[in-house]
Formats: C-alpha cells, structure tokens, sequence
C-alpha cells in the first residue's frame, strides 16, 4: 500500500486494525526470542500501539517507524509522554522514556537505523502489504536488520477472495516461502478467531486463522 493510503486512514480516524489492549501472543510467546534486558525491539508500522509499553516494561528500548504524525504524537499524549523530537531526513525522530519513533516511510530505513536491533516484533506491517510488497518488506528488513535477529510475527490466514485487505491473508506456507532457507520458521500457535471478530465476519469472511511464528536466522 502506498504511505498516502495509510495517513488517510489515521486522518480519517478509519483505524479497526489498531488493538485497544496489549496483545496476548505477544505476552505469551516474547519469551522464546529470550531479548536480553536492554536490548532494543524494532517494532515495524507501529501505530500507537500499547504493545511497545508493554515491551518497555520489560526492560527492552523500543524503537518503531511509523508513516502517521498522528499515530506517533497519540502514542506519546496517550502514554503521558513529553517527547523530544528532532528531524533526521528522511524522518522525524521522537524519543521519550525509552520509546523511540521514526515517523517516516519503513523502506527509507537504513542498516544505520537499526544496528542496535536485537530482535523484531511484527504484528501488523506483514499483513499490511499486499503480495508483492511483502516480497520486498521481507527483502528491505533481511538486507538492514543486524545478522543474528529473531522476530515474532503475527499473521492472519483467511479465503482472500472473501475480503480486500488490509489486513492481508498470509498463510503458513507463505511465510515459509518468504523466510526460508535463510532462517528457520516456527509455528507457535494457530487458531481460528472468526467468532471473536464480528466485524470480519460482516466483511464476508467463513474463516479467520490466527498463527503465531517464531522466525530466527541460520547460523
């Protein structure tokens, strides 16, 4: 999707992808990257989500991208956060209590951007893309992410026919396809939320397969 597409939606306030509440995969399985305390989580089209709270309350720094001004100065006045914020072509860096947002476009991120990157906590920006651009999200993070990082990732597996993205439908073998051979993919966790989530269900979808993946570099 193209960055004017997402600042439409936060302009227009049309954000059902955005989690009221701390995600429950994520608090359940962080454990298995075993992040040392300190080290920093880059967390990719983070909104403003209270996911990165609850990755800072465990000690970790925080760092995300964001193409919303809205999305990242709600983050800070949500969390009662004063941020000081600086521009660094191409983004707008905000920093406050270990948080650190760069409002800017992901694939304008650099290997010097993320080179104190320890790990990865993807939860919406795989299933934000449609099929060709995950091809090229998956290759950006692979050429600029440190060598060695592991990332859990959360995607959603549903009859794409029944519904336009986003999200988009990424199925296991998918996600296989797209990491492997150069890292080594873990099914943690699957179930079918359909009846948790009306809205899918009046959007036309028989089917809403959550998985959870714990994906981690050979070697």
């Amino acid at each position: 999707m193209k960055p004017e597409f997402w600042l439409e939606r936060w302009q227009n306030n049309e954000i059902g992808f955005h989690q009221t509440e701390i995600n429950v995969h994520l608090q359940d399985y962080w454990m298995h990257l075993r992040v040392p305390a300190g080290g920093v989580v880059f967390v990719p089209l983070c909104g403003r989500t209270r996911d990165m709270t609850w990755l800072r309350a465990q000690g970790h720094k925080v760092l995300g991208v964001e193409i919303s001004p809205i999305a990242v100065r709600d983050f800070y006045a949500e969390n009662r956060l004063k941020a000081q914020t600086k521009t660094q072509p191409p983004f707008d860096r905000w920093e406050a209590d270990g948080v650190t947002l760069l409002r800017g476009d992901l694939f304008d991120l650099s290997a010097g951007d993320l080179k104190d990157v320890v790990a990865v906590y993807d939860r919406a920006s795989l299933i934000a893309f449609p099929a060709d651009m995950r091809q090229r999200y998956v290759r950006k993070l692979a050429a600029i992410l440190p060598p060695h990082v592991g990332t859990l990732l959360v995607a959603m597996d549903y009859p794409q026919g029944e519904m336009p993205g986003p999200p988009f439908s990424v199925s296991e073998r998918e996600v296989r396809d797209l990491y492997e051979p150069n890292n080594r993919v873990e099914l943690l966790h699957t179930r079918d939320i359909l009846d948790e989530n009306p809205r899918f269900r009046a959007r036309g979808l028989t089917q809403l397969v959550e998985k959870v993946f714990y994906i981690r570099p050979n070697g």
